[in-house]
């Protein structure tokens, strides 16, 4: 039975960008394609716009299905719908595939009129600052001079963040969901694991294995079970698989044996299925060199000086990945400037995969934030 609270059925649209692109990298893409989805309306004011910012695997769609996938819910259906926390009875939603994905925005697998072959490695490397402008390029071709909300968690909650500084005058409210100012060496750390995982696949080819009619799918399987692991918490895990034995017995072998294991496995083979092994290396590094503070000497409240929006801030307790104390740092700079934030750090055993889970006091705090939001 579907949600009556869906948004329903969606039709994704896309837009090609003229405008060339000088990327962070120095590179220059002349045009470019973006996918996008929205739901509700716009209304007369055009003062009601919510932008969602997508985390690394994420991508456009965001909520409601597709009419040939009835099982496609988009990635945070629970949190945006008629009358959920982001209300589309309000509100004017917005969900986009970054530059450099593998949904259909231009990416490494996407034709270089050049060659009339994929992107490949030859692909740019993008940031962080390169996608909100290009997002920025999609909001005017929207007619949205200012956005009510930009919102994101993880990946998509840095974007936010950069948004209130690239474009201060075009948001009025930031939600930053389980992010941070800037990754720990762990966690580029993890990154790079990830990344050499799927570089020293032997059908990894430098990145052109379109060429070969392969896919690096064992390299990007093991980047996914490793990332999948820091999603999670010890106690999600412990509480869901425990050391529970698929067949009751040790095997005395290297097979599948426990249950966490078959779990692993599976969400690693599925996204390697779905997912393109450049762009989840282009999503890494874009990660990797986020840090808004380093053109400021590290000083994260200097680098927040430009920032106008009025923020709401959530950390979750089991987020080891991104530390409630790595969001208590962003909220500090922007009281620093004395700028309006509301912070709180929610209870939750989901590790850092918590923002993407229905949590009744979680989507409280938002749906009270944003009803707060005059159109």
């Amino acid at each position: 039975m579907q949600d009556s609270n869906s948004v329903g059925i969606v039709t994704p649209q896309y837009v090609h960008i003229d405008k060339p692109l000088c990327l962070k990298s120095g590179t220059v893409l002349n045009s470019y394609n973006l996918v996008y989805e929205t739901y509700g309306k716009l209304n007369s004011a055009r003062s009601n716009a919510v932008l969602i910012c997508h985390a690394l695997s994420g991508n456009h769609h965001v909520a409601g299905v597709y009419a040939d996938k009835p099982k496609s819910t988009g990635w945070w259906d629970n949190m945006i719908g008629p009358n959920k926390a982001i209300d589309t009875n309000r509100f004017f939603v917005i969900g986009v595939n970054n530059l450099g994905g593998c949904h259909g925005s231009t990416g490494p697998a996407s034709i270089d009129a050049r060659t009339g072959k994929p992107y490949g490695a030859n692909f740019p490397i993008v940031t962080v600052e390169d996608w909100v402008e290009t997002q920025e390029q999609l909001a005017n071709h929207l007619g949205i001079d200012e956005f009510a909300v930009v919102a994101g968690g993880s990946l998509g909650g840095m974007q936010a963040l950069q948004w209130t500084l690239d474009f201060p005058e075009r948001v009025r409210h930031a939600l930053v969901i389980a992010a941070a100012s800037k990754l720990t060496a762990q966690n580029i750390a993890f990154n790079d694991v990830a990344r050499q995982a799927i570089i020293t696949d032997q059908d990894f080819y430098g990145g052109d294995y379109y060429s070969y009619n392969t896919l690096p799918r064992r390299g990007l399987r093991l980047a996914r079970m490793l990332g999948h692991i820091t999603y999670l918490s010890d106690d999600s895990m412990a509480a869901k698989f425990g050391r529970e034995l698929r067949s009751g017995t040790f095997s005395f072998g290297f097979d599948v044996e426990f249950e966490i294991e078959s779990y692993l496995r599976y969400q690693g083979d599925k996204f390697a299925d779905q997912f393109d092994a450049n762009s989840y290396l282009l999503m890494t590094k874009a990660l990797d060199y986020f840090d808004p503070a380093n053109t400021y000497d590290g000083d994260l409240s200097a680098a927040f000086r430009a920032a106008k929006a009025n923020f709401l801030v959530l950390s979750f307790t089991s987020d080891w990945r991104f530390s409630s104390e790595r969001s208590r740092a962003i909220v500090k700079a922007l009281l620093d400037n004395e700028i309006n934030v509301s912070y709180a750090e929610i209870t939750s055993s989901h590790g850092h995969d918590s923002f993407l889970m229905e949590n009744h006091y979680y989507h409280q705090l938002v749906r009270a934030y944003m009803d707060n939001i005059l159109i």
